[in-house]
């Protein structure tokens, strides 16, 4: 096998590993300052708003949370 083949390989098998490491991003419940309002979301929706509750498993923010670590 040639060098740059090798190479090519290496790399492929390298991120192929990395990826199957990958999860998906966490949820978490956000609340307005300025209003009642809250909403479930992966990131911050803005300046205004503070993460009160999660991480959750899927949007809806109802799955049970991540165990803490």
């Amino acid at each position: 096998m040639s060098r740059p083949a090798l190479i090519v390989l290496s790399l492929s098998l390298a991120l192929a590993a990395t990826s199957a490491l990958a999860a998906p991003a966490p949820w978490y419940v956000w609340a307005s300052a300025t209003s009642a309002q809250r909403i479930c979301a992966q990131i911050s929706p803005g300046p205004a708003w503070r993460k009160v509750d999660g991480p959750y498993r899927n949007a809806a923010c109802r799955a049970a949370p991540y165990p803490s670590r």
